[in-house]
Parts: C-alpha cells; structure tokens; sequence
C-alpha cells in the first residue's frame, strides 16, 4: 500500500516484485527443511579478516567519511603520559635503518631504540600516499602519518606491511634485524616496475619509471614510514617531543566552510604556535596544500601574522621535491589533476 494526500491506494507489483515475493514462499514452505541444515552445522567463532598482513589492502573495504570533526570526537585513544615513554621501534619502526642494538628483549629500550621518533608527520594522512611517498624521498627521515578514522588508519597500515614485504621480495636494502639478531644490510637488486592499480591496490611513487624522478634510481624499504590512529589536536603533544620535527604536512584538510566551525580547522593562530614548539628552529617547515580558494588565503594568512613563522621563495618551492608529492600522490592531488584544476 502508498498513500497520497492521506487516501490509500492499491499498487500491482511490478514483474520483479512479483518475482521476489514467489521466491519468498518457495523458501518459506521449505523453512522446516533448512532449520535442520542450518542446525547441523557448527558456528563459526572467528571471522576471517578480509586482508592477511603482507597483502596489499584493497581501498574499497576500507572506505569511510571523508572528515570528523576533532574536537567532539570522544572515542577513546591510547597515549603515553610522556613522549619519552614511547618506544617507537616496538610496532611502528621494529626495522628502523637507524637501529645499531639488535639484541635487546622486545619491549625493552635500547640506546638506539630510544633515539627513534618521528621527524616528518603527514597529519590526516588519509590512504597513505603521501606518507609512503615521503618515505622514498626522505630515506634519512622516520615518517608518521596520522589519522583519526580507524578504518583508514588500518588500511594505511596494511599498505605499509605490503610494501615492506615486496621490497624485502625484490632485495631492497634493510639496514635492521634478522630473525637471529644480527644486523644486515641487503644490497639493492633492481626490480622489475610495479603495474598501475590493480584490483583497487595502489602502487607506491618509487614504482614508476620516471626519467625526471630521483626515486627511480633505487627501490625504498619503507622501514622509515608507519601510521597511528589519534586525534592530532588534542594527543599530538603526548607523541612528540618538541623540536624534534623537520617537516609537517596538512594536505586537503577540511575546510569548515561556516565561521562558526572555523576553530576546527588544523592551521590558526593557537595551532601555529603548537606546531612551531615541535618544529626545529631555523630547519622545520610547515607545508600546507588545499584546492579551497578561501582556505588557501586562510593558511597564508595565519602563518604571514605568525612572527614564529615567515614564508619561503617560489624558486624554493619550485625545487622541493616535498612540495611535487603534495601534488601528485596524495588522493585529492590526483584528483585535482584528473580534473585538470591546477
């Protein structure tokens, strides 16, 4: 039955209506039959997870809104009381390139393993294109991508796995620990390219042949690059030791197009003097990309009236391998190109 003005009227379902309610009582005469099949077999426990550790995820199980906003987000994160606390190598970086002290229990700080902490962080660092790409091309850097939605922060944790495993496959270098405790270092074999996206997979920057690309010349381990899932505006100083950080990223943040949702957004004046407590002085650098006029104007305008921070040179820019990757590897960088809105 549909209603129209307030009187009934009788609808005649269409073919496949009809079709579906035959169906219906087929499996309703024989429900008697399947109760005892479906008695019979044995519940299952454990669901099995649609992506093993060491597979490339594929993006479209992983999908989830493409902004929160941070400051009424409550779910609960893990935090230590102190940056110091923190032992990095133990999950994010357990294969760091920097890491001498091979022969320390699991848990256990080394002298090498409290030196580890992130210098780069890509805050918001969605499917992880960036950060990835950002750990070719700062081989010297630990590189952290942060993001506050749990799906998207497994599925950039997935990829990093993957991609640690196809270079160990393909003899990248890994300066690290094997499974005896010994340090290595493999020498580097060239590998064959990457083909582009497959079954909703990407590829990394460092798997296209690019004539003008200085990452092309070697294959990176990725050992350098992991991802947390936190809220960077509030558990940031709980992470980060200060003056620690050479680069920071705010690629395509959210808008917050009304001014009342203006406090929401990732670059103001009270932020800004965060994020200069954990730049280095003289070296750190803030980069900021957005295909929103408005909010573009915003950034230049907060960090211009911020005396802690001034800006660089066009030629500089221009010759920052950092600021092409913005471009070009993040998902909404690829976007925007598609559309051809450079």
């Amino acid at each position: 039955m549909s209603f129209e003005h307030g009187k009934p009227k009788t609808t005649i379902p269409s073919p496949e209506q009809q079709q579906y309610q035959n169906d219906n009582n087929v499996n309703n005469d024989n429900d008697n039959d399947k109760a005892s099949a479906i008695a019979s077999t044995p519940p299952t426990d454990t669901v099995p997870p649609i992506t093993h550790e060491g597979q490339m995820p594929q993006k479209k199980f992983y999908r989830s809104r493409a902004h929160c906003n941070p400051l009424s987000f409550n779910e609960a994160f893990d935090y230590p009381p102190r940056p110091d606390l923190f032992d990095w190598t133990e999950e994010h970086y357990p294969n760091h390139p920097q890491l001498s002290d091979c022969g320390t229990d699991a848990g256990e700080f080394s002298a090498s393993s409290a030196q580890i902490h992130p210098t780069v962080l890509d805050v918001g660092c969605g499917f992880g294109g960036l950060t990835l790409a950002l750990s070719a091309l700062l081989p010297e850097e630990t590189i952290l991508g942060l993001e506050i939605r749990s799906k998207v922060t497994e599925y950039v944790r997935l990829r990093i796995l993957a991609s640690r495993k196809e270079a160990m496959g393909t003899g990248a270098s890994i300066a690290g620990c094997d499974g005896d405790g010994e340090t290595h270092d493999a020498e580097k074999e060239d590998g064959e390219t990457h083909d582009a996206e497959k079954d909703g997979t990407e590829t990394d920057a460092t798997d296209r042949d690019d004539p003008n690309d200085k990452r092309a010349s070697h294959r990176p381990t990725h050992q350098n690059a992991s991802v947390l899932r936190t809220n960077a505006m509030k558990y940031l100083p709980n992470h980060i030791p200060p003056r620690s950080l050479s680069k920071l990223f705010f690629c395509f943040p959210d808008p917050h197009f009304k001014k009342k949702n203006h406090p929401r957004r990732i670059v103001s004046t009270r932020l800004l003097t965060e994020y200069a407590h954990w730049l280095k002085p003289g070296e750190g650098k803030l980069y900021c990309i957005t295909d929103v006029r408005d909010l573009h104007e915003w950034h230049v305008e907060r960090c211009e009236e911020h005396p802690l921070f001034e800006e660089v040179t066009e030629e500089e820019m221009e010759g920052d391998e950092c600021v092409w990757a913005m471009r070009t590897e993040t998902e909404e960088g690829k976007k925007v190109r598609r559309e051809g809105r450079e």
